[in-house]
């Protein structure tokens, strides 16, 4: 089925007048949301201990499951009315990013470390993060809000919007799921190292050059910050590797670098070391430069859509 420019256009304007509207999906929504179906999914089907094998088998499920249901979504909705295909396809892409809940989340985590109150800041930064904050101080929760923010670019939005340039919404959506199966199953523990091999790989292959689109928005942004450019791509190519991710590393480096500020994940890696640490306030700056990163992506991909669909 071929989306119209206009088509692809209206889909991505309804997408994000969505995401601002309605960024937390509970009831109903929440329970056929394609994050919340794709875990379970893949938490129910790759048990504990079981084989890279089993793991692969379990991640070809889980996306063609998503990818057929969705497919016939569409399929169906326009036959109905072209006006549904548009509605149906722009929430398909929707639940592919969330930007305003992103950011609402890290700015909530601002005020309260603003106001000295600890315990909130780590509950709001638990929900981001994978590490355990319960006894991180105001520095590392900083830093952990203003990392997952970078990160969270790159497979929150960056990389969905990437996919649908060039697939559509199912290629948004192929990239959400993909990357759920990677929180549901990709760690590092012996539980889960094996049967979350794959989904761990699939994830870095399918993030790998958003992830670097990610880092150059990050410090083009970086003046918004008051931050410079240069610098910015300096850290980047300095810093790129010091976490274990192929990824991660691109867009927190370019983070660090445009807010001159030291990024750390006690035990596993510390980035940008000589400057300083990061306080609350440097979250309002780092939110800063995410949403001028957002913009310039957003503009970017305007642009390749008119010129793939021109061709």
């Amino acid at each position: 089925m071929l989306y119209t420019l206009f088509d692809l256009l209206l889909v991505l304007f309804l997408a994000h007048l969505m995401d601002f509207i309605y960024p937390y999906h509970t009831g109903p929504l929440f329970l056929i949301h394609p994050v919340h179906t794709s875990y379970v999914m893949a938490v129910k089907l790759g048990k504990p201990f079981s084989s890279k094998a089993k793991g692969a088998i379990v991640w070809i499920l889980v996306i063609s499951a998503h990818i057929l249901a969705y497919f016939f979504l569409i399929y169906f909705s326009s036959l109905i009315h072209r006006a549904l295909l548009i509605v149906i396809s722009a929430y398909i892409l929707k639940t592919s990013f969330s930007l305003r809940l992103l950011f609402d989340i890290v700015g909530k985590t601002s005020v309260c470390l603003k106001n000295g109150d600890l315990e909130c800041a780590r509950f709001l930064v638990q929900q981001i993060v994978r590490r355990d904050v319960k006894k991180l101080q105001e520095q590392h929760l900083a830093s952990a809000a203003i990392e997952s923010l970078a990160e969270s670019l790159v497979d929150g939005y960056i990389s969905p919007l990437f996919l649908f340039i060039f697939l559509g919404p199912l290629g948004a959506l192929f990239q959400r799921v993909a990357n759920t199966l990677d929180s549901a199953l990709g760690y590092k523990d012996p539980p889960f190292r094996d049967v979350g091999w794959f989904s761990a790989r699939a994830d870095t292959a399918v993030n790998y050059v958003p992830a670097r689109l990610a880092s150059l928005f990050i410090a083009l942004a970086s003046p918004a910050a008051g931050g410079s450019i240069g610098v910015a791509f300096k850290t980047i190519k300095k810093e790129h590797g010091r976490t274990e991710s192929f990824n991660a590393g691109y867009p927190m480096s370019a983070m660090a670098g445009a807010l001159g500020v030291r990024l750390e994940k006690i035990g596993c890696y510390t980035i940008n070391n000589s400057a300083r640490w990061p306080g609350w306030q440097d979250i309002v700056r780092a939110l800063k430069v995410a949403k001028l990163a957002v913009f310039l992506w957003l503009a970017v991909s305007l642009g390749a859509i008119l010129v793939i669909k021109s061709i």
